[in-house]
């Protein structure tokens, strides 16, 4: 019985002193983790920040290339037809918004189909014109009514993606 009091007396002491050391061990192994990540997120912060602004500041030339004003100024030609006005202004919709698809990853999903929204009530718009003044009119015509119609829009999507895309980069400084 001496013998096994005399072993737990060593047992004991050594089996605390291990755990000891292993609390300390994995504390300071989760420390350095920590440390680690946080570098790993400073140094991706310091790349992509970068990226963001510049994706806003393209989402946002995206905006006010498809507003009706600067488009419309921007394609119309004086000897156009309307029909033709229309097929340039929505391929114009069209390619701008697909030069800048892979914007979206660095924003929101709200965020994104608010800009999406907006693209697609700008060539809604454009359409409702075209229908109202039919394709042979000239262009000058379709061009009226396009800014007639963006006048009359209750809701500015354009100016709500805008503030959508700013407030989101404004959250990083």
């Amino acid at each position: 019985m001496d013998y096994l009091f005399d072993l737990l007396k060593i047992i004991v002491p050594a089996g605390l002193a291990i755990y000891g050391m292993f609390i300390i061990t994995v504390s300071f192994l989760k420390k350095e983790r920590e440390i680690k990540w946080l570098d790993i997120k400073s140094k991706n912060a310091e790349q992509i920040i970068p990226l963001r602004i510049q994706a806003a500041e393209r989402l946002c030339l995206l905006m006010e290339r498809i507003s009706p004003n600067n488009l419309v100024r921007r394609v119309n030609g004086p000897e156009m037809l309307a029909g033709e006005l229309h097929g340039l202004l929505i391929q114009e919709i069209r390619n701008e918004f697909n030069h800048n698809l892979s914007q979206q990853v660095y924003f929101t999903d709200d965020t994104w189909e608010t800009i999406r929204s907006a693209v697609e009530q700008t060539i809604s718009l454009i359409n409702n014109a075209y229908q109202q003044i039919g394709g042979e009119a000239r262009s000058i015509e379709l061009s009226k009514r396009i800014f007639q119609l963006a006048m009359e829009v209750e809701q500015d999507t354009l100016g709500i993606a805008l503030r959508k895309i700013k407030d989101e980069i404004r959250i990083y400084y």
